[in-house]
């Protein structure tokens, strides 16, 4: 069984599977290769193989320059920066324009008692018709 790899990468030249699917660095699909294949691919044009998806069979590498993964890397830092983290309790109060001043009085001390706690809240406003 092959080591996960915890972060996003090039995986060098240790690819621990003999058929790989591979993606061209502008997303083609070059299809199925033998690992000896990718690897000549890889030199032959600057790049470095990337591990995309190890779950599917056969897995998934991407040819990509060294920008590339530098950008996912980064999109993938900010996505898991936008989910919200374990043991953060989010609440979601939506409400229409239309609303009646009490309501609206009493849903605001709601939110700031939700906010006294820690907690994340988002508020949706809806256009009253």
């Amino acid at each position: 069984q092959p080591k996960r790899k915890a972060a996003f990468g090039s995986v060098g030249r240790r690819i621990p599977y003999r058929i790989l699917h591979v993606i061209n660095q502008d997303g083609e699909s070059l299809g199925n290769m033998h690992r000896a294949e990718a690897l000549r691919l890889m030199d032959e044009h600057g790049l470095k193989l990337v591990l995309l998806r190890e779950n599917v069979e056969p897995p998934v590498y991407r040819l990509m320059t060294g920008q590339q993964i530098h950008e996912e890397q980064l999109k993938r830092a900010e996505k898991k920066k936008a989910s919200p983290k374990p043991g953060v309790v989010q609440k979601e109060l939506s409400f229409s324009s239309a609303i009646a001043k009490n309501d609206l009085e009493i849903k605001t001390k709601q939110i700031a008692q939700w906010i006294e706690k820690k907690h994340h809240v988002k508020v949706t406003i809806r256009q009253a018709k």
